[in-house]
């Protein structure tokens, strides 16, 4: 690119990054483009939609957030800075952990999920797309049921022609499983569900109920050190919402259960900066254990389909009244009102009835639908959690208050889609010299591992993680010091 190209594009993302910014000062309160650094490069991605932009912009919001809790600590509000290549790798984190002795503990298992052919695009009956995802594999085993085939890509392609792509969506929605037929944008727009979710803010806050101001209980180093996290997530937007926190020195504490799968590789990249304990809550023992937990903590993040926390006794109003002043965080895939809050969902079918995988396609050239080559919604839904969390925090700092963060994978879609489109993109890879200035290394139980570290910093405000991963399970239900 010519120096006056790289200027042009730079300009532009520039002004997507204030365009971002103020899209999110409804949430912030502030001007959040106030003193910020901003590198804007080539992307990496190849892919039309502004994904650096919106997740440089989605960290940098919570960073405003903590750099005027550190100036109400005693410090200067200095200036935040974001390199937006940085951030947009963020989007692929898992995929940069790099394990300098990989035979030990994780092994060869890091390599992703085991293979199926109940996953992907097919086309159905009326030659409509629809996408199936396997997830773990109680969900694998349930698709194939559903389908009535063994797991083979010709039998399941058959099995898909028998029925329509709506047909194949209720029937799969009724089952509990994973799956959706492909929209474009305009058709999601004018669904219900796609109506519905317009109404609503990219991260919406509710004040659930009275409390006593709780200033932060940090330092202008590290403002969040003292705040207690409970994070009760899976996967990838639920643990970065907590990691985020982690990184501006929570005491995160990830609650999981022994019997629930999970995927190694993302534990070990949400995993940084937090302790890991099992509760079962299906025994009393373990209920008790999360009610305790809850009493003591500022921040109660959980990913769970809608009813299975209530189930549990640890619903919104359920959390609030054992513990007034708390922040109850909610993450799903297509928001929290009407018939699709308690489907479950997934990064790949929040780009599938958004209408970004058929632009995805469209801009590549492919015959069909295609997922951007990123976690978009997934990591920058963890941002936004996390920037809603922070807000809400200072809130109850300043007049206090219990409050409900609720964001969502397809509304974070949404909003990456309501940003705009670059003109004919051209992606330019990462680097090896860029990787090793945005990574970092720690010791962890799977040997040295170096892995990327935050994207955002912060003048006079340490940014990064007090401990390395655990492995699940390996701590105790106790927050540290008690």
């Amino acid at each position: 690119m010519s120096r006056s190209g790289g200027r042009k594009a730079s300009r532009t993302s520039r002004r997507v990054f204030g365009d971002a910014l103020a899209g999110l000062d409804d949430v912030t309160g502030r001007t959040t483009t106030h003193r910020i650094r901003f590198q804007a490069r080539a992307t990496s991605l190849d892919t039309p939609y502004l994904a650096a932009e919106a997740t440089a912009a989605a960290l940098c919001a919570g960073a405003d957030v903590i750099r005027a809790a550190a100036h109400r600590l005693g410090g200067d509000e200095g200036g935040l800075a974001v390199d937006a290549r940085h951030a947009e790798a963020s989007l692929l984190s898992f995929a940069f952990l790099r394990f300098q002795d990989p035979d030990r503990g994780l092994g060869a298992r890091i390599a992703g999920e085991d293979r199926t052919a109940a996953a992907g695009f097919y086309p159905a009956g009326d030659d409509r797309w629809v996408y199936l995802h396997s997830g773990f594999p109680h969900n694998t085993a349930g698709l194939l049921k559903l389908l009535g085939t063994r797991d083979d890509r010709q039998a399941v392609a058959r099995a898909l022609r028998r029925r329509s792509a709506a047909d194949w969506e209720s029937a799969i929605a009724d089952a509990g499983l994973c799956g959706a037929m492909v929209r474009s944008a305009d058709e999601w727009d004018a669904s219900i569900a796609g109506r519905q979710l317009a109404s609503r803010p990219v991260v919406e806050i509710v004040q659930m109920g009275d409390s006593p101001p709780e200033p932060f209980p940090g330092s202008v180093q590290r403002p969040l050190a003292g705040t207690r996290v409970l994070d009760l997530t899976r996967v990838l937007a639920g643990p970065t919402c907590a990691r985020t926190l982690a990184a501006y020195g929570a005491d995160a504490l990830r609650i999981g259960a022994e019997h629930l799968p999970s995927i190694p590789l993302f534990v070990v990249d949400t995993g940084l900066g937090k302790r890991a304990a099992s509760v079962d809550l299906s025994v009393p023992a373990g209920r008790t254990a999360l009610k305790r937990l809850v009493r003591q903590a500022d921040v109660f993040s959980q990913g769970y389909r809608t009813g299975a926390m209530e189930r549990h006794g640890f619903g919104v109003g359920d959390v609030i009244r054992q513990r007034p002043g708390i922040v109850y965080v909610s993450i799903n895939c297509y928001g929290h009102e009407g018939d699709w809050r308690s489907r479950p969902g997934w990064e790949q079918l929040a780009q599938t009835v958004t209408g970004m995988a058929v632009r995805q396609g469209r801009h590549l050239g492919t015959p069909g639908p295609t997922l951007l080559p990123a976690a978009v919604n997934d990591y920058i839904t963890g941002y936004l959690a996390a920037l809603g969390t922070l807000v809400a925090l200072e809130r109850r700092a300043r007049v206090g208050g219990s409050y409900w963060v609720r964001v969502s994978l397809a509304r974070t879609a949404m909003w990456v889609r309501s940003l705009g489109e670059r003109g004919r993109p051209t992606a330019k890879p990462l680097s090896a010299d860029e990787l090793t200035r945005y990574s970092t290394s720690t010791d962890s139980a799977w040997g040295p591992l170096t892995h990327l570290a935050p994207a955002v910093q912060i003048d006079n405000t340490r940014v990064g993680w007090d401990r390395p991963p655990s492995p699940l399970g390996s701590d105790r239900p106790r927050f540290t010091g008690t």
